[in-house]
């Protein structure tokens, strides 16, 4: 057998032969704790699943990746593990029509994120669970078939150590020392889900009431570390909750079907969040230790309804395949900034999604790896990395398109169908498609073939042309395709001109909304228009598409971007810029002056601390590196001029400051950062709590001013997880030889690591101020990578080929060697090529934009 990378082909085989009336899964977790049986330390799991066999006396295979397997039973007969179990599958020999199979095995804790993970509280030596599963890591805990089709009910039960809780996605109940669970409704093994351990609990509840009268009534809970309860605003968490249960509620017409609704905030958790149904699961990172900006808490609300929207797409309805992935990510992408406007407090979170979502989505959209929404999934392994910005972020601007194809009450009464019609079960595109066709009457197929089934961005550039007397004799939009993907498609654009008024601000005086599907589009009714000075051509951001601008809009935003009045328009113009300068037609000196210049006047925090993260990019990847010495500097006085003129307090400031420790590099702002740890200079408003400590700790490091004791001090001034997990990026970030090669055995010749401390190594690796220490660990990536990819879980394999690519070393020479990497290493895995051609494709667009750098004219 092939063992862990199950196959389309195959999951269509065994879908068609099996189908699965139910699970009974008992798991013994009282090893968790104490001195355990060394390492990998395990945990009993018993299953047992009733399914049938339409086949009889065909054969089979069910899933389990196990240390050991003591006893398989099949039908009342036992079989020999030895024989049966291969470490990733039990093969099932003789089936009948119905069929029970029991199996007993040892499982291993994670440490890596994948299956049951384990995780001890430095702070207070308490040990905490969670599991996460997708797309296939469920077999790491419990026995089972592995694809998203065969949905089944389950029932779980957990023996845990005394003072412990435990949650799974029913409701549950202790009894004699044993956990056990309502039934749950038939679910994939994906999204089943165990929580445990002495978590601090918090508990609410919802209450809706129809307008048949019936009632339904939700407990709600949410959970996190006994060290985080003094830092959880779980009231906020709730009232967003709440918000959009109402939301979706009022748009879906149809209940929330899976009973309770308890969030848990886990530690070490690779993801953002999970959508059990009645246990979603987060990262921890959402409680927030410090003072951090109203950016982050729209950000954790969209994640709440992001995962909520996963209890309708998704959960209740779920895609057959992979391939289908789009029909819940992208949906529930949209969903979460659609209910965030529509239900919270977040009313500009369209902004941030056309900013920082859709920035995404642009650069997965021109990666070589790039794919349809609807992808080619061959295999698990593919499954895994196409979590990308295709599938969610591109998905999403689809949608967001698609709702003004069609319209907003047709795309809603589209889903309230979907969801009636295929309860419970699994559905491809054109069952999607079809309830889409029926509610707004246009012909779905076409606009499938364009948006869904091809890949590559659309750039949509103005063309003006102007008569004798100054007004607009016609304007067009230009519709440009990658030779890569040369596919034109219908966009519903609204195109916006824009003039200064007498008092200065530059405002919108016309806009139409056309259908552009043509390489040239004439917008007929802008015909006789005054003059614009700035045409937007996706203005109110309905499509997606790269945005261009003429010669006249290009040199009024280089002139008066700053006055820009209607914040979403600003954002817009500003990921266009960046696109500009990600595809080398703008200098990365030019984009870095734009912000220097106009950023102080951004409203919008989301869009300022994107465009910090973007000037920091242009300067690291983008600038010619003559420059980035001059750069650096103008960034860091820039940074401290408006982090000292940042009203006391503001979230404004706490962004400067923190943008300021990112690009600090002399001895007089690193200076100036060790003054405000120590308390020797302060800034008026500005609370240097212990999360802004870590962040002015790093560039002190980087730079040789923060040597082991210092940061020593700093962890046992916060012993905590996240502190520690500071403090290992910090260490790994010193400019020493010596370090680094400490860094690298630790992450690459050795898993004694964390998932959570791997990635706080990697990133405290790779300083841009130390391109020449790390100079010689290029050669050692290539020839390590392979292994590793082998060796390790698939999670940490994408962790280190992604951060440790040598992607500093900005020279033709490691393009050479990302080449001749790829050309001898042909039969590799196809997700680790993806892996360094996606890197490869980087680098190769850095060293483009860094030659239009170098030739531009500096004044």
């Amino acid at each position: 057998m092939p063992g862990e990378n199950l196959s389309r082909e195959e999951a269509r085989e065994r879908a068609a032969l099996l189908s699965v009336d139910g699970y009974d899964v008992s798991l013994d977790l009282r090893s968790a704790v104490g001195d355990g049986e060394g390492e990998p330390r395990t945990f009993r799991s018993v299953t047992t699943i009733r399914f049938r066999c339409n086949e009889p006396g065909a054969s089979s295979f069910a899933d389990l990746i196990a240390p050991s397997v003591s006893a398989v039973s099949l039908n009342g007969r036992d079989l020999d593990p030895g024989e049966v179990f291969d470490g990733a599958r039990i093969a099932l020999e003789d089936l009948a029509a119905e069929n029970e199979l029991v199996v007993d095995a040892r499982c291993a804790y994670s440490r890596t994120g994948e299956g049951l993970h384990r995780f001890v509280d430095p702070e207070d030596g308490e040990v905490y669970l969670y599991t996460q599963y997708e797309p296939a890591d469920s077999r790491r805990v419990f026995a089972n078939f592995e694809q998203p089709d065969l949905k089944a009910p389950y029932r779980f039960e957990v023996q845990a150590p005394e003072g412990w809780t435990v949650w799974s996605n029913g409701t549950g109940e202790r009894a004699d020392g044993v956990w056990k669970f309502a039934e749950t409704k038939p679910i994939s093994t994906y999204i089943t889900c165990v929580v445990a351990g002495p978590y601090h609990y918090v508990t609410d509840s919802y209450t809706r009431t129809f307008e048949d009268g019936t009632k339904l009534e939700i407990p709600l809970g949410a959970m996190c570390r006994k060290g985080l309860a003094p830092h959880f605003d779980a009231d906020d968490v709730f009232l967003v909750t709440k918000q959009g249960l109402d939301f979706f509620h009022d748009h879906f017409d149809y209940p929330y079907p899976f009973g309770k609704y308890d969030q848990a905030f886990v530690p070490e958790y690779n993801l953002g969040a999970m959508e059990n149904p009645g246990l979603v699961t987060f990262r921890e990172e959402y409680i927030f230790r410090g003072k951090v900006t109203q950016a982050s808490y729209e950000g954790r609300a969209n994640v709440i309804l992001h995962e909520m929207a996963h209890m309708w797409f998704g959960d209740l309805v779920t895609m057959e395949w992979w391939d289908d992935l789009w029909l819940k990510e992208s949906f529930a992408d949209f969903m979460g900034t659609f209910a965030n406007v529509g239900a919270t407090r977040f009313k500009d979170a369209w902004i941030t999604f056309a900013n920082r979502r859709k920035a995404w989505a642009y650069r997965a959209d021109q990666l070589p790896s790039t794919h349809p929404i609807t992808a080619d999934i061959r295999d698990l392994e593919d499954a895994k990395l196409n979590f990308d910005g295709i599938t969610y972020a591109k998905g999403a601007s689809v949608l967001k398109q698609l709702v003004a194809y069609v319209g907003q009450d047709a795309f809603l009464e589209g889903a309230r169908r979907y969801f009636k019609r295929h309860a419970y079960g699994n559905t491809r595109l054109g069952d999607l498609l079809s309830v889409l066709a029926e509610t707004s009457g246009r012909d779905m197929s076409a606009w499938a073939r364009s948006w869904l089934q091809t890949a590559g961005v659309n750039a949509l550039t103005p063309q003006v042309l102007l008569d004798a007397e100054g007004r607009v004799a016609e304007l067009a939009v230009v519709q440009e395709a990658p030779e890569s993907h040369p596919e034109e498609r219908p966009h519903r654009i609204a195109v916006g001109l824009y003039r200064r008024t007498p008092e200065g601000a530059l405002e919108r005086y016309a806009r139409v909304e056309t259908d552009a599907h043509e390489p040239r589009t004439v917008v007929a009714e802008l015909a006789g228009a005054e003059a614009p000075e700035l045409v937007l051509v996706n203005d109110d951001d309905l499509t997606y598409c790269k945005i261009r601008f003429d010669e006249t809009s290009l040199d009024t935003l280089r002139a008066h971007l700053g006055l820009l009045t209607d914040p979403l328009a600003r954002a817009l113009c500003w990921s266009a810029l960046w696109n500009m300068t990600r595809d080398a037609l703008l200098p990365a000196r030019e984009f870095v002056d734009l912000v220097l210049r106009f950023g102080g006047r951004e409203s919008d925090i989301g869009v300022l601390q994107m465009l910090h993260a973007w000037a920091n990019s242009a300067l690291v990847h983008y600038a010619a590196p003559q420059w980035r010495a001059t750069g650096g500097e103008l960034l860091a006085e820039g940074a401290l001029r408006e982090l000292r003129a940042a009203e006391p307090g503001s979230e404004h400031q706490l962004a400067w400051a923190r943008f300021f420790a990112t690009v600090a590099a002399a001895e007089p702002d690193l200076k100036l950062l060790g003054d405000l740890l120590d308390g020797t200079t302060s800034i008026d408003g500005l609370e240097v709590d212990q999360e802004l400590r870590w962040a002015f700790l790093e560039p002190l490091a980087a730079h040789g001013a923060a040597d082991e004791s210092v940061l020593a001090a700093e962890l046992a001034r916060d012993d905590t997880a996240s502190g520690k997990r500071h403090q290992v990026r910090c260490l790994a970030a010193r400019p020493s030889a010596a370090v680094k090669a400490q860094a690298w055995a630790q992450v690459v010749e050795s898993d004694a690591l964390s998932n959570a401390l791997v990635e706080a190594t990697i990133s405290g690796f790779g300083q841009p101020s130390q391109r020449e220490l790390t100079a010689p660990y290029a050669q050692k990536y290539f020839a390590a990578i392979e292994r590793v990819w082998r060796e390790r879980s698939i999670q940490i394999g994408m962790d280190v080929v992604r951060g440790l690519f040598p992607a500093l070393q900005d020279r033709p020479e490691t393009l050479q060697a990302t080449d001749a990497w790829l050309a001898a290493h042909r039969d590799a895995a196809p997700a680790l090529r993806r892996l360094v051609l996606e890197a490869r494709d980087d680098l190769a667009r850095a060293l483009r934009a860094q030659e239009c750098d170098a030739t531009a004219i500096t004044g």
